[in-house]
C-alpha cells in the first residue's frame, strides 16, 4: 500500500505520441485560448464600463464571463505544455489544485446558469415588480454565494477528503487531472467521498435542476397565454441562456456518465473530454454578444470601447 504523501506526481496516460503534429494541436489549442480571453475579457469590460448596462442580467453575466477566463485557466496553459512535453507527468500538489480548479468552475457555471434562468423567470413572469425582487443587494448576495459555495464545496472535496487518500497508483486515464479518477487508485476507504457526493448530488445539484425546470416551466406557461410581442420577448431573452445551459449540459453528460468509449478513437475520446471546458468558454461569448445586441450597441454609444483605447493610449 502506497502512502498518499509518497505519491509525488501523477502520469496522465491520455496522452498519445503524435509527432510532428502537436505543433499544430498546439496552434489550434492557443488560439481558441486567445479568442476565449479576448471575447470573455472584452464584454466584461463593456459591461463593467457601462452604467446603463448595471442591470440584473448583465451582472450576472459578468460572472459567468468571469468564471470561463477562470476556468480556462486552469485548462489550457497545463495542456499547452503537456502537449510540447514528452513525458506526461504532473506534481500531485498542483494536480490537486487543477482539480480544484476544475471542478469548482464547473460548479460555479452550474449554479450561474441556474440563477439566470430564476432571473429570467422573474422578468418575465412578474415585470412590474422584477426591480423590486432583484435589488442590488440580493444579486451581490447571490453572486458572492455562487462563487464561496463552490470554493468551499471543491476545497473540502479535493484538500480534505482526495488529497489524505491512500493511493495504490499514480496512472490517470486523461489529458488533465480528475477527481474520479484519483479516487478510483485509492487503496483505503473512499466512503467519505462517496457519501459526500451523493449528498451533493441529491440536495445541491437536484435542487438547482428543480429551480432550472420551475423557471422555465413558468416561462412557457406565460408565453402560450401571453400575447404575440410577449412570446417574442421571452424567446429573444431566454434563448441565449437555454442554448448555454443545453451547452453545457451536453459537455458534462460526457464527463458524468463517463461512457466506456473504448472503440472510439483516441482523439475522439479526448475531444469529448475536453468539450466542458472547452466549448462552453468559447461558445458563451459568441452566443451572448450576437443575441443580445444590447451590449455592443450601448458600448459604441457611450463611447465605452474608445475610452478604453484612450487610456491605453495615455497609459503607453
Amino acid at each position: 500500500m502506497v502512502n498518499a504523501t509518497q505519491v509525488l506526481f501523477f502520469t496522465l496516460s491520455a496522452y498519445f505520441d503524435t509527432g510532428v503534429f502537436k505543433y499544430l494541436y498546439f496552434i489550434i489549442i492557443i488560439s481558441l485560448y486567445i479568442v476565449i480571453i479576448c471575447t470573455n475579457l472584452l464584454l466584461i469590460v463593456v459591461i463593467c464600463m457601462n452604467r446603463s448596462l448595471h442591470e440584473p442580467m448583465y451582472l450576472f453575466l459578468c460572472s459567468l464571463f468571469v468564471n470561463e477566463l477562470y476556468g480556462s485557466t486552469g485548462l489550457f496553459p497545463f495542456l499547452l505544455v503537456q502537449i510540447l512535453s514528452d513525458i506526461h507527468t504532473v506534481s500531485a500538489p498542483f494536480c490537486f489544485l487543477q482539480i480544484f480548479c476544475l471542478y469548482s468552475y464547473a460548479l460555479t457555471e452550474f449554479w450561474t446558469l441556474a440563477i439566470m434562468s430564476y432571473d429570467r423567470y422573474l422578468a418575465i413572469c412578474y415585470p412590474l415588480q422584477y426591480h423590486a425582487h432583484m435589488t442590488s443587494k440580493k444579486i451581490s448576495m447571490l453572486i458572492a454565494l455562487t462563487w464561496l459555495y463552490s470554493f468551499l464545496a471543491n476545497a473540502l472535496v479535493v484538500f480534505g477528503l482526495t488529497a489524505p487518500l491512500q493511493l495504490c497508483g499514480n496512472i490517470i486515464n486523461k489529458v488533465y487531472c480528475d477527481n474520479y479518477y484519483v479516487v478510483k487508485l485509492a487503496c483505503s476507504d473512499t466512503t467519505a467521498n462517496n457519501i459526500f457526493g451523493l449528498v451533493h448530488m441529491f440536495t445541491v445539484i437536484f435542487a438547482l435542476i428543480i429551480l432550472i425546470l420551475f423557471s422555465y416551466m413558468r416561462i412557457l406557461k406565460v408565453c402560450f397565454s401571453g400575447s404575440k410581442q410577449t412570446r417574442q420577448k421571452a424567446l429573444s431573452t431566454c434563448t441565449p441562456h437555454l442554448f448555454s445551459l443545453l451547452n453545457f449540459s451536453f459537455g458534462a453528460f460526457f464527463e458524468i456518465i463517463r461512457f466506456n468509449m473504448n472503440y472510439l478513437p483516441n482523439i475522439l475520446r479526448i475531444f469529448l473530454s475536453l468539450y466542458w471546458l472547452t466549448f462552453q468558454p468559447l461558445i458563451n461569448p459568441l452566443l451572448y454578444g450576437l443575441k443580445m445586441s444590447k451590449i455592443c450597441i450601448n458600448a459604441f454609444k457611450n463611447g465605452s470601447v474608445n475610452s478604453l483605447f484612450s487610456s491605453i493610449n495615455k497609459m503607453q
